[in-house]
């Protein structure tokens, strides 16, 4: 299974390349991690933030890779413990389908790219910055896989 993260933004700092790729290096090809980076409308004091939001969405929609289940992150979903995202992947793993997470610009995704979505996840009722979402991703995801392999990383 191949876990597709699609997300709005591009040219972030090391720290952020190096936090996500510390985790995402160290899931096997069984469970890989892609990042597929989306790059950003502009925006400006009088920017249109719908028709942006849209842009950015028909763009997230493009990256989609057929076949894939979509499971879109946003404040409305549900929050899942890491036990919980343990057993979604392994769900997700047996279902046999690739994965498209969906991580949206500053404003969100659109109501149709979550009407396209299978699951709707919620990292938190705190707000964090994109670029930081991406290196949390990438370490539950692995802190998930590890559980399912009874490896010593987690320790909860």
């Amino acid at each position: 299974m191949k876990i597709h993260l699609l997300a709005v933004g591009t040219k972030m700092p090391a720290w952020v390349v190096q936090g996500y790729h510390a985790y995402a290096q160290r899931l096997p090809a069984k469970c890989s991690l892609e990042l597929k980076e989306i790059v950003a409308e502009k925006r400006q004091k009088n920017s249109n933030l719908t028709a942006i939001k849209e842009k950015e969405a028909a763009k997230l929609k493009a990256a989609i890779p057929a076949g894939c289940r979509v499971v879109s992150l946003d404040v409305t979903g549900r929050q899942w413990s890491t036990e919980n995202l343990a057993t979604r992947l392994q769900d997700w793993m047996m279902g046999g389908q690739d994965i498209a997470l969906l991580v949206g610009g500053p404003d969100g995704l659109t109501r149709e790219l979550l009407s396209l979505s299978q699951e709707i996840w919620s990292l938190s009722k705190l707000t964090f910055p994109h670029p930081l979402v991406r290196v949390i991703l990438a370490e539950q995801l692995y802190r998930a896989f590890s559980i399912t392999e009874n490896h010593p990383y987690h320790r909860a």
